[in-house]
């Protein structure tokens, strides 16, 4: 099951070809990741009052097209791996027109304050549960 963000490029986003820097789109990766957890009850600030942390391991990026300051993008975001230790992202910036700019992916994994590993299928069932039932599913042939 995968979630829209929509954003609009900002000015301070861009370098001196007035593109969005490459960097942001990894930025905007965290915003619509963000979002799409809260949307269903995976509010991160909770999460981290609780005592989950969930640090980012790995982030890449590919880009095909610019995005220019002003320009209102689509960050479909779906959640491709999750076994309550570690989790996957991925993400596709569509321009309004439907063109791809990028894609992407990003890799997490869930410690506790101390930054010691978590499972947390054990330690929190019903985080475990609400990210499960958000976890694409492979299509069947």
């Amino acid at each position: 099951m995968s979630y829209i963000y929509k954003r609009r490029a900002n000015y301070y986003e861009t370098d001196m070809m007035g593109i969005v820097h490459h960097s942001n789109h990894i930025r905007y990766f965290e915003e619509s990741r963000l979002a799409y957890m809260k949307s269903f009850g995976c509010d991160v600030l909770q999460m981290e009052k609780e005592g989950i942390i969930i640090p980012n391991v790995d982030a890449y990026a590919r880009y095909f097209v610019p995005v220019k300051f002003g320009e209102e993008v689509d960050i479909e975001v779906s959640l491709t791996t999750f076994n309550g230790t570690r989790m996957e992202y991925t993400y596709t910036v569509r321009k309004e027109n439907g063109e791809i700019a990028a894609t992407g992916h990003t890799m997490h994994c869930f410690v506790k304050t101390d930054f010691k590993p978590m499972s947390l299928k054990r330690a929190f069932p019903d985080y475990y549960r609400m990210l499960l039932e958000h976890l694409e599913k492979p299509e069947q042939e």
